[in-house]
Protein backbone atom coordinates (compact mmCIF):
# COMPACT_ATOMS: atom_id res chain seq x y z
CA UNK A 1 0.00 0.00 0.00
CA UNK A 2 0.67 3.20 -0.52
CA UNK A 3 2.27 5.77 2.60
CA UNK A 4 -0.73 6.81 4.54
CA UNK A 5 -2.94 10.20 3.10
CA UNK A 6 -5.06 12.14 5.33
CA UNK A 7 -8.51 13.36 4.67
CA UNK A 8 -10.73 15.41 6.87
CA UNK A 9 -14.46 14.57 7.65
CA UNK A 10 -16.77 16.68 9.82
CA UNK A 11 -14.53 15.70 13.09
CA UNK A 12 -11.66 13.69 12.19
CA UNK A 13 -8.59 13.92 9.96
CA UNK A 14 -8.89 10.46 8.88
CA UNK A 15 -5.38 8.90 7.90
CA UNK A 16 -5.64 5.86 5.35
CA UNK A 17 -3.99 3.88 3.18
CA UNK A 18 -4.70 2.86 -0.56
CA UNK A 19 -4.03 0.50 -3.11
CA UNK A 20 -4.94 -0.92 -6.38
CA UNK A 21 -6.69 0.43 -10.08
CA UNK A 22 -7.89 4.11 -9.28
CA UNK A 23 -11.21 3.28 -11.52
CA UNK A 24 -11.67 -0.42 -9.51
CA UNK A 25 -14.90 -1.10 -7.64
CA UNK A 26 -13.69 0.37 -4.37
CA UNK A 27 -13.16 -1.46 -1.41
CA UNK A 28 -13.34 -0.41 2.18
CA UNK A 29 -11.77 -2.80 5.29
CA UNK A 30 -11.72 -1.73 8.59
CA UNK A 31 -9.83 -2.80 11.66
CA UNK A 32 -10.96 -3.38 15.19
CA UNK A 33 -9.04 -3.05 18.99
CA UNK A 34 -6.37 -3.56 19.54
CA UNK A 35 -5.58 -3.70 15.64
CA UNK A 36 -4.34 -1.31 12.55
CA UNK A 37 -4.11 -1.42 9.36
CA UNK A 38 -1.39 -3.85 8.71
CA UNK A 39 -3.79 -6.77 9.64
CA UNK A 40 -4.74 -5.96 5.80
CA UNK A 41 -1.36 -6.09 4.35
CA UNK A 42 -2.01 -10.05 3.08
CA UNK A 43 -5.71 -8.77 1.91
CA UNK A 44 -4.78 -6.18 -0.20
CA UNK A 45 -2.26 -7.14 -2.70
CA UNK A 46 -4.79 -9.98 -3.93
CA UNK A 47 -7.74 -7.33 -3.98
CA UNK A 48 -5.60 -4.83 -5.86
CA UNK A 49 -4.12 -7.63 -8.51
CA UNK A 50 -8.01 -8.30 -9.57
CA UNK A 51 -8.53 -4.87 -10.19
CA UNK A 52 -10.18 -2.93 -7.05
CA UNK A 53 -9.01 0.15 -5.88
CA UNK A 54 -8.61 -0.77 -1.70
CA UNK A 55 -8.94 1.54 0.66
CA UNK A 56 -7.79 1.00 4.59
CA UNK A 57 -8.25 3.65 6.87
CA UNK A 58 -7.04 4.18 10.66
CA UNK A 59 -9.99 3.81 13.03
CA UNK A 60 -10.46 7.08 15.23
CA UNK A 61 -7.83 6.77 17.98
CA UNK A 62 -5.57 4.54 15.79
CA UNK A 63 -2.14 5.71 14.30
CA UNK A 64 -2.17 9.19 12.36
CA UNK A 65 -6.20 9.45 12.67
CA UNK A 66 -6.67 13.11 14.81
CA UNK A 67 -10.06 14.48 15.91
CA UNK A 68 -10.25 17.77 14.33
CA UNK A 69 -10.53 19.54 17.82
CA UNK A 70 -9.69 19.33 21.46
CA UNK A 71 -13.86 20.18 21.56
CA UNK A 72 -15.05 16.96 19.65
CA UNK A 73 -15.66 14.60 22.39
CA UNK A 74 -13.14 10.89 21.75
CA UNK A 75 -16.28 8.85 21.53
CA UNK A 76 -15.45 5.05 20.63
CA UNK A 77 -19.52 4.12 20.91
CA UNK A 78 -20.56 2.04 17.44
CA UNK A 79 -22.63 5.26 16.37
CA UNK A 80 -19.16 7.11 15.77
CA UNK A 81 -17.71 4.66 14.41
CA UNK A 82 -20.34 3.77 11.96
CA UNK A 83 -20.97 7.62 10.94
CA UNK A 84 -16.44 7.80 10.35
CA UNK A 85 -17.10 5.12 7.65
CA UNK A 86 -19.84 7.07 5.81
CA UNK A 87 -17.75 10.32 6.42
CA UNK A 88 -14.98 8.30 4.72
CA UNK A 89 -17.03 7.66 1.78
CA UNK A 90 -18.39 10.94 1.65
CA UNK A 91 -14.75 12.89 2.09
CA UNK A 92 -13.36 10.55 -0.81
CA UNK A 93 -16.13 11.05 -3.00
CA UNK A 94 -17.14 7.23 -3.01
CA UNK A 95 -20.73 7.09 -3.87
CA UNK A 96 -20.36 3.12 -3.40
CA UNK A 97 -18.27 0.69 -2.25
CA UNK A 98 -18.17 -3.24 -1.00
CA UNK A 99 -16.80 -2.78 3.13
CA UNK A 100 -15.92 -5.08 5.48
CA UNK A 101 -14.30 -5.70 8.98
CA UNK A 102 -13.53 -7.48 12.42
CA UNK A 103 -14.21 -6.38 15.41
CA UNK A 104 -14.71 -2.49 16.10
CA UNK A 105 -14.06 -2.56 11.95
CA UNK A 106 -17.02 -5.15 11.65
CA UNK A 107 -18.83 -2.96 13.56
CA UNK A 108 -18.42 0.00 11.45
CA UNK A 109 -18.92 -2.17 8.12
CA UNK A 110 -22.49 -3.67 9.12
CA UNK A 111 -23.56 -0.18 10.84
CA UNK A 112 -23.11 1.31 6.72
CA UNK A 113 -24.92 -1.81 5.17
CA UNK A 114 -27.74 -1.24 7.66
CA UNK A 115 -28.12 2.60 8.00
CA UNK A 116 -27.41 3.63 4.47
CA UNK A 117 -27.72 0.36 1.92
CA UNK A 118 -27.32 2.43 -1.11
CA UNK A 119 -23.47 3.09 -0.05
CA UNK A 120 -22.44 -0.29 -0.07
CA UNK A 121 -22.14 -2.99 -2.43
CA UNK A 122 -21.36 -5.65 -0.42
CA UNK A 123 -20.53 -6.77 3.21
CA UNK A 124 -17.90 -9.25 4.53
CA UNK A 125 -18.51 -9.27 8.29
CA UNK A 126 -16.49 -11.74 11.21
CA UNK A 127 -19.08 -13.19 13.40
CA UNK A 128 -22.30 -12.10 11.82
CA UNK A 129 -24.47 -8.73 13.06
CA UNK A 130 -22.06 -6.57 14.77
CA UNK A 131 -24.45 -3.93 15.90
CA UNK A 132 -24.34 -3.90 19.66
CA UNK A 133 -27.53 -4.58 21.72
CA UNK A 134 -27.04 -1.81 24.47
CA UNK A 135 -30.35 -2.51 25.78
CA UNK A 136 -29.08 -5.61 26.96
CA UNK A 137 -25.68 -5.43 27.70
CA UNK A 138 -26.14 -5.91 31.49
CA UNK A 139 -27.42 -9.51 30.44
CA UNK A 140 -24.51 -11.69 31.77
CA UNK A 141 -23.11 -14.33 29.08
CA UNK A 142 -21.95 -17.47 30.28
CA UNK A 143 -19.25 -17.83 32.99
CA UNK A 144 -16.46 -18.84 30.17
CA UNK A 145 -17.29 -16.05 28.00
CA UNK A 146 -17.27 -13.53 30.74
CA UNK A 147 -13.66 -14.48 31.62
CA UNK A 148 -12.18 -14.54 27.77
CA UNK A 149 -13.89 -11.07 27.67
CA UNK A 150 -12.03 -10.08 31.05
CA UNK A 151 -10.68 -6.52 30.02
CA UNK A 152 -14.19 -5.62 28.88
CA UNK A 153 -14.74 -5.65 32.75
CA UNK A 154 -11.52 -4.38 33.91
CA UNK A 155 -12.14 -1.06 30.93
CA UNK A 156 -15.21 -0.01 33.39
CA UNK A 157 -13.04 0.59 36.54
CA UNK A 158 -10.48 3.37 36.95
CA UNK A 159 -8.17 0.16 37.61
CA UNK A 160 -8.60 -0.85 34.32
CA UNK A 161 -8.01 2.64 32.42
CA UNK A 162 -4.92 3.16 34.36
CA UNK A 163 -3.98 -0.20 33.30
CA UNK A 164 -4.46 0.64 30.07
CA UNK A 165 -2.33 3.49 30.15
CA UNK A 166 0.81 2.16 31.89
CA UNK A 167 0.99 -1.18 29.81
CA UNK A 168 -0.33 -0.25 26.39
CA UNK A 169 1.73 -2.59 24.29
CA UNK A 170 1.75 -5.34 27.28
CA UNK A 171 -1.66 -5.20 27.44
CA UNK A 172 -2.36 -5.29 24.13
CA UNK A 173 -0.17 -7.82 23.20
CA UNK A 174 -1.62 -9.97 25.58
CA UNK A 175 -4.99 -9.59 24.21
CA UNK A 176 -4.03 -10.29 20.46
CA UNK A 177 -2.20 -13.58 21.79
CA UNK A 178 -5.47 -14.54 24.16
CA UNK A 179 -7.72 -13.80 21.24
CA UNK A 180 -5.78 -15.63 18.46
CA UNK A 181 -4.35 -18.82 20.56
CA UNK A 182 -3.73 -20.91 17.64
CA UNK A 183 -1.46 -18.43 15.39
CA UNK A 184 2.20 -18.40 15.64
CA UNK A 185 2.63 -15.66 14.64
CA UNK A 186 0.95 -13.24 17.08
CA UNK A 187 4.24 -11.88 18.88
CA UNK A 188 5.37 -10.71 15.99
CA UNK A 189 2.72 -9.02 13.97
CA UNK A 190 1.53 -7.35 17.06
CA UNK A 191 5.00 -5.35 17.54
CA UNK A 192 4.01 -4.31 14.03
CA UNK A 193 1.21 -2.35 14.96
CA UNK A 194 1.88 -1.63 18.36
CA UNK A 195 3.25 1.63 17.44
CA UNK A 196 -0.80 2.81 16.05
CA UNK A 197 -1.57 2.38 19.79
CA UNK A 198 0.33 5.23 20.93
CA UNK A 199 -1.91 7.63 19.04
CA UNK A 200 -2.71 10.39 21.89
CA UNK A 201 -6.72 9.99 21.72
CA UNK A 202 -6.08 5.86 22.21
CA UNK A 203 -6.81 5.69 25.51
CA UNK A 204 -9.70 7.90 26.16
CA UNK A 205 -11.40 6.42 22.86
CA UNK A 206 -10.92 2.89 24.21
CA UNK A 207 -12.31 3.21 27.47
CA UNK A 208 -15.21 5.17 26.33
CA UNK A 209 -16.26 2.75 23.85
CA UNK A 210 -16.04 -0.39 26.16
CA UNK A 211 -18.37 1.90 28.59
CA UNK A 212 -20.81 2.99 26.48
CA UNK A 213 -21.76 -0.52 24.90
CA UNK A 214 -22.58 -1.59 28.95
CA UNK A 215 -24.60 1.58 29.56
CA UNK A 216 -22.24 3.39 31.95
CA UNK A 217 -21.12 6.36 30.02
CA UNK A 218 -23.41 8.61 27.64
CA UNK A 219 -22.81 8.79 23.85
CA UNK A 220 -21.59 11.56 21.91
CA UNK A 221 -24.89 13.71 21.46
CA UNK A 222 -24.52 13.94 17.84
CA UNK A 223 -24.82 10.45 17.06
CA UNK A 224 -28.43 10.15 19.31
CA UNK A 225 -30.51 9.74 16.39
CA UNK A 226 -27.96 7.17 14.98
CA UNK A 227 -28.09 5.35 18.43
CA UNK A 228 -31.68 5.26 18.24
CA UNK A 229 -31.98 3.97 14.68
CA UNK A 230 -29.16 1.13 15.78
CA UNK A 231 -31.12 0.01 18.62
CA UNK A 232 -34.01 -1.19 16.69
CA UNK A 233 -31.74 -3.66 15.16
CA UNK A 234 -32.19 -2.52 11.70
CA UNK A 235 -32.26 -5.46 9.03
CA UNK A 236 -29.12 -5.60 6.74
CA UNK A 237 -30.22 -5.94 2.84
CA UNK A 238 -26.58 -6.15 0.91
CA UNK A 239 -25.39 -8.98 0.04
CA UNK A 240 -23.19 -10.28 2.63
CA UNK A 241 -20.50 -13.27 3.67
CA UNK A 242 -20.23 -13.67 6.73
CA UNK A 243 -16.83 -15.22 8.02
CA UNK A 244 -16.43 -17.79 11.43
CA UNK A 245 -13.65 -17.63 13.30
CA UNK A 246 -13.97 -20.93 15.50
CA UNK A 247 -10.88 -20.67 17.25
CA UNK A 248 -11.31 -17.29 18.56
CA UNK A 249 -10.16 -16.99 22.09
CA UNK A 250 -13.18 -15.31 22.74
CA UNK A 251 -15.41 -17.68 21.95
CA UNK A 252 -15.73 -19.47 18.72
CA UNK A 253 -18.08 -17.34 16.35
CA UNK A 254 -21.51 -18.47 14.99
CA UNK A 255 -23.28 -16.60 12.66
CA UNK A 256 -25.94 -18.81 11.62
CA UNK A 257 -28.86 -17.31 14.07
CA UNK A 258 -28.36 -13.88 12.64
CA UNK A 259 -29.22 -14.81 9.21
CA UNK A 260 -32.91 -13.57 9.97
CA UNK A 261 -31.01 -9.97 10.05
CA UNK A 262 -29.45 -10.28 6.71
CA UNK A 263 -31.95 -10.13 4.16
CA UNK A 264 -29.85 -9.41 0.94
CA UNK A 265 -28.54 -12.87 0.92
CA UNK A 266 -26.26 -14.16 3.39
CA UNK A 267 -23.50 -16.45 3.25
CA UNK A 268 -21.90 -18.16 6.04
CA UNK A 269 -18.38 -19.39 5.84
CA UNK A 270 -16.19 -20.95 8.69
CA UNK A 271 -12.76 -20.84 9.12
CA UNK A 272 -11.34 -23.72 11.39
CA UNK A 273 -8.63 -22.93 13.41
CA UNK A 274 -8.62 -19.17 12.79
CA UNK A 275 -8.56 -17.05 15.81
CA UNK A 276 -10.22 -12.85 16.60
CA UNK A 277 -7.97 -11.84 13.59
CA UNK A 278 -9.12 -13.34 10.13
CA UNK A 279 -7.55 -11.19 7.26
CA UNK A 280 -4.21 -11.49 9.08
CA UNK A 281 -4.14 -14.99 10.01
CA UNK A 282 -6.47 -16.23 6.51
CA UNK A 283 -5.54 -13.74 4.21
CA UNK A 284 -6.55 -15.58 1.49
CA UNK A 285 -10.38 -16.66 3.05
CA UNK A 286 -10.95 -13.13 3.68
CA UNK A 287 -10.05 -11.54 0.23
CA UNK A 288 -11.71 -14.32 -1.45
CA UNK A 289 -15.02 -13.56 0.98
CA UNK A 290 -14.27 -9.80 -0.83
CA UNK A 291 -14.52 -11.32 -3.86
CA UNK A 292 -17.00 -13.14 -4.26
CA UNK A 293 -19.22 -10.52 -2.57
CA UNK A 294 -18.55 -7.78 -4.51
CA UNK A 295 -20.93 -6.62 -7.37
Amino acid sequence: MDQPRTVSTPVLDIAYETAGAGDGQVVVLLHGFPYDVRCYDGVVPVLADAGMRVVVPYLRGYGPTRYRSADVMRSGQQGALGQDLLDLLDALEIERAVVGGFDWGGRAACIAAAVAPERVAGLVTVGGYNIQDIAHSAEPATPEAESAAWYTHYFLTDRGRAGLEQYTDELCGLLWRQSSPTWANATTAFAVSAPSLHNPDFIETVIHSYRHRRGMAPGDPRYDRLEELLASAPKITVPTVALDALADGLGPDDSSPDEPLFTGGFDRRELPGIGHNPPQEAPESFARAILDVAP
